[in-house]
């Protein structure tokens, strides 16, 4: 059983989503504004395990919801719902801190799925940690810790996204190769190739600010002009 938030002003859908949730086995809370949502999930003992966020919301935007959980180091599953479906919409959601997206109207199956999608990758992470001890890969100063979504730096420890961990993981995994703009975007962000967007840039941004000495000067994850990305350990 998961402890699931959903922030959403629609007392329909708000209804909805909480009978079917309960009935798949999860305990529920319902905030109908962005602030109750902050406030919930800032107070919550124990944390939830996944948000449910309407964009559109009374008080406070969806983005907003997102940004100040993420400020504050809570790395909770965010699952964002909206009627907004365009791909800037889609792409600043997920720049926010949204680790999935789903446009309204939606099919309840899909949304389940990507319910357990979710909740799923979280209980591998701590199974993983539980079982098998910290997975770690160390360069320069720097070590990063796979199962723990973590990386340290002389002795400061950055808690990273989901989205940071899997780019950084997508680029580690081909270390010493190109990987172009458009496999980050599909295998990181389940977009197109052709989606033009700067997320991967503000993303890269991020990690240079965790791994590098001078992310001005980078030498781990480098640029390759016109095509991509390579990291250098």
């Amino acid at each position: 059983m998961a402890r699931v938030l959903i922030v959403e002003d629609d007392a329909h859908i708000a209804e909805g989503l909480r009978y079917n949730l309960e009935c798949e086995g999860h305990e529920t809370v319902v905030a109908s504004d962005g602030q109750t949502g902050v406030d919930l999930i800032t107070d919550a003992a124990p944390p939830f395990d996944l948000v449910i966020l309407d964009l559109m919301l009374p008080r406070m935007s969806g983005f907003e919801v997102a940004r100040r959980v993420r400020a504050t180091g809570n790395f909770v599953a965010i699952l964002m719902l909206t009627a907004k479906d365009s791909p800037e919409d889609v792409v600043r959601g997920l720049e926010e801190g949204a680790d999935d997206y789903l446009t309204k109207p939606f099919h309840l199956d899909e949304l389940l799925a990507r319910v357990k999608g979710l909740l799923r990758r979280r209980r591998w992470h701590g199974v993983a940690e539980e079982n098998s001890g910290p997975r770690e890969l160390r360069f320069g100063n720097v070590v990063v810790n796979f199962d723990r979504f973590s990386i340290e730096r002389d002795g400061e420890v950055v808690e990273l996204t989901t989205r940071e961990m899997g780019l950084l993981r997508a680029l580690i995994a081909r270390s010493g190769e190109v990987v172009t703009r458009g496999e980050l975007l599909e295998e990181v962000w389940g977009l197109r190739p052709d989606t033009q967007t700067r997320v991967i840039d503000s993303f890269i941004v991020r990690l240079r600010r965790y791994v590098e000495e001078d992310p001005s000067k980078p030498r781990h994850i480098v640029s390759v002009r016109g095509r991509g990305y390579r990291f250098v350990s």
